[in-house]
């Protein structure tokens, strides 16, 4: 989730579903096809540098192309492709002005020495046999309060991956830790704009989706919880001396004090007032800034010829602090904005390819042929999940995920007597948390961004977000929690 506005702003009833009669799904599939085997061909036969650097933005460029040439033979003038494309990238200009404050954040945050102070405090309160369990509760407590993911990662989701990593704990284990609470507390804040989005298409009210939510919710943060309790009692992590030593180091490298959390605090209170993420992030960088002056001015002297060209290096490019532990050099560095423009160019490229399947009308045939295998009760779910999950991976945008099936799904479930918080239940479980799981999905880019960590190191992590489908399939399967609105309207609903 996003949070990267109000739902006020998100226009929902606005939201075009491009539908080409002309085109055929098999038609539809063929960029699919084409972009997820060049994609595989990357990842397990070149290593994913089959292109350099930006191999994955080339292909979803490729992608794009191939799906252009699809349109032009069903008669979708370039005029169509253009605009459909402009309007995706509009729709991310604020995720990408995020990230960029997210990358200065990052920096201003380390050479004001908030997240040292993070770190050093964490170590000596997160012992590593609580460590994974404690990350997913505290995340998912942010989260909550904030009703945003992205600003639980930018904040305490990095500071976590710090200490984590002193500990020695994997990165994908930390980041599927993190991402796991703060997606149970995005899914469950009524500040969420998912949260209000996935009712809102599917014709209830909000708080009836959130207590009908908990049913699917509630038992999947509850396994993922045992799960990393037992993944902490059983890794290898880094013993007391080595801690000991970090410790000492952190203190002798920056002046660590209590003061430093003012700045997260003001970033968190803001978020909680409502104030815009831009704005609570941009405060966040500003008064990071101010602290460096104060608390760190030697560590500024070692980064560059002046206190303030060492901030603005902080902001906008690289910024490593070096320390006599080959840990904690790898842990504080960081690329400020510089750093996120890899993500961003993935964002970018992925809306391309995402602009022209919307345009040419192959997001609208795929989900209608998933809604005809829609026989039964069990099957419309299923249909439901599946659609979601297409369009994460195909859209590449959180929303869509929801809209699209959002409209096309809804007069289904109203035909089979089917209570509307049924659909929001499903968008939620199976659109909003599985975003994260694409690459090249603006949440999914976001979260491997700012963490550092990739998506394939912490795909299998988290739990919460892989387990949320399948748990609201066995729900509809076993029919556990699934209310009836009245009478079936049409004689073809199934068992």
């Amino acid at each position: 989730m996003q949070n990267q506005d109000n739902l006020s702003e998100i226009d929902v009833n606005d939201q075009k579903i491009i539908d080409n009669k002309e085109l055929n799904f098999l038609e539809a599939l063929i960029p699919v096809f084409i972009l997820m085997g060049l994609l595989a061909y990357n990842i397990f036969f070149a290593d994913g540098a089959w292109l350099g650097d930006y191999s994955n933005q080339y292909i979803l460029l490729m992608g794009g192309i191939v799906a252009a040439i699809v349109g032009f033979k069903n008669k979708v003038n370039v005029g169509t492709m253009l605009n459909e494309i402009w309007e995706n990238l509009k729709s991310v200009f604020v995720p990408i002005m995020i990230l960029l404050l997210v990358g200065a954040l990052a920096g201003t945050w380390l050479a004001s020495g908030i997240i040292p102070a993070m770190v050093y405090y964490g170590l000596k309160v997160l012992s590593p046999e609580i460590f994974l369990p404690a990350s997913i509760i505290i995340a998912a407590i942010i989260s909550i309060a904030t009703g945003s993911s992205w600003t639980t990662s930018a904040t305490v989701g990095i500071a976590l991956i710090g200490i984590g990593s002193a500990l020695g704990i994997s990165g994908g284990m930390i980041a599927g830790a993190v991402i796991s609470g703060a997606y149970f507390g995005d899914k469950m804040s009524p500040l969420s704009d998912t949260t209000n989005l996935a009712p809102a298409m599917a014709g209830t009210d909000l708080f009836t989706h959130i207590r009908y939510m908990a049913f699917t919710t509630v038992p999947t943060i509850i396994v993922t919880l045992i799960v990393f309790s037992i993944l902490s009692a059983t890794i290898d992590t880094t013993g007391e001396a080595d801690l000991s030593g970090l410790l000492s180091t952190i203190d002798t490298t920056f002046n660590i004090t209590p003061w430093l959390f003012m700045v997260p605090a003001i970033v968190i209170v803001l978020i909680l007032l409502k104030t815009k993420p831009l704005i609570a992030l941009a405060a966040g960088v500003l008064s990071a800034a101010v602290f460096a002056f104060i608390f760190q001015p030697e560590i500024l002297n070692t980064l560059g010829s002046s206190k303030l060209s060492a901030i603005v290096t902080s902001i906008f490019t690289d910024t490593a602090i070096v320390t006599d532990n080959e840990t904690l050099n790898n842990l504080f560095s960081a690329g400020g904005m510089k750093g996120m423009l890899w993500t961003i160019a993935l964002i970018l490229c992925a809306m391309v390819f995402g602009g022209v399947m919307d345009a040419i009308g192959a997001l609208a045939r795929i989900t209608k042929e998933l809604l005809k295998l829609a026989t039964t009760i069990f099957g419309l779910f299923a249909s439901t999940v599946i659609s979601c999950l297409g369009l994460n991976a195909i859209a590449s945008d959180q929303y869509l995920a929801i809209v699209i099936p959002g409209k096309m799904f809804k007069k289904a479930y109203d035909d089979r007597g089917l209570a509307p918080q049924n659909l929001s239940r499903t968008l939620e479980d199976s659109g909003t948390v599985t975003s994260v799981l694409i690459p090249w999905n603006t949440c999914g880019a976001y979260q491997s961004g700012v963490l550092g960590v990739g998506v394939a190191e912490y795909f299998f992590y988290a739990i919460f977000n892989w387990l949320s489908p399948f748990m609201t399939l066995l729900f509809a399967a076993f029919r556990i929690k699934i209310k009836m609105m009245t009478a079936p309207k049409t004689a073809t609903a199934g068992a």
